[in-house]
């Protein structure tokens, strides 16, 4: 196993910051900042415990034989596609919501 290979995991545990997988006698983390170029809201939505993951090796950990992963990198994401679709990120949407929001529980 080499730095940049594209290795296939198990995953074995989620978290709210990422994925655990194994891949032979390694253990993992794909971190959430590597599952998606975009806002992730739930990891749940994404993968269950016991699916098998491609990932890019990002380093390796011999020693205490863990890896970090990237999923992202391992599924790259056609620019052309990125621009057609349009998907919200972080809080900013949920900042021009707010008024709306305020408004209608005021006249509620």
């Amino acid at each position: 196993m080499e730095i940049n290979e594209r290795i296939i995991c198990k995953i074995t545990g989620i978290q709210s910051y990422g994925v655990f997988v194994e891949h032979g006698a390694y253990s993992g983390l794909v971190h959430i900042s590597e599952l998606s170029d975009h806002y992730v809201a739930s990891i749940e939505d994404l993968f269950s415990i016991g699916d098998e993951i491609e990932a890019l090796v990002l380093k390796i950990d011999d020693k205490n034989k863990r890896l970090k992963l990237s999923y992202k990198q391992a599924h790259p994401m056609h620019p052309r596609i990125q621009k057609m679709v349009k998907i919200k990120k972080g809080f900013h949407p949920l900042a021009q919501a707010l008024p709306h929001w305020v408004e209608k529980a005021l006249k509620k």
